[in-house]
């Protein structure tokens, strides 16, 4: 089955991302998990998050794609480069827990 998306801003939550999507047709969207250039991620909101679980089961919205910053580089020679890389990764991955089943971009 094909899955339609868009990329969104989650800026005001999981919830009002789904609603974004499944308002323009879509059945999936996508997500940096914080600002693309790298930098501190907002705290989870728990209630948004079981807003968003609930409109995903309920409107049959397909798994969601949270993409990493552009500035990750886990092989780069520079240990800051490569130590704030695996930083991030692993903190949107403990995120993405709140999200089970999804898809992670880097």
């Amino acid at each position: 089955m094909l899955h339609i998306g868009c990329h969104l801003s989650a800026s005001k939550g999981y919830s009002h991302m789904a609603k974004e999507a499944l308002g323009m047709g879509a059945d999936t969207f996508q997500f940096f998990t914080r600002n693309p250039r790298g930098g501190k991620a907002k705290d989870i909101d728990e209630g948004d998050i079981a807003s968003f679980l609930k409109i995903a089961q309920e409107e049959n919205l397909h798994r969601i794609l949270a993409h990493a910053p552009y500035t990750l580089n886990p092989c780069s020679s520079d240990e800051r480069v490569k130590e704030f890389a695996h930083m991030v990764m692993e903190d949107d991955l403990m995120r993405m827990e709140y999200t089970p089943g999804n898809y992670y971009n880097f």
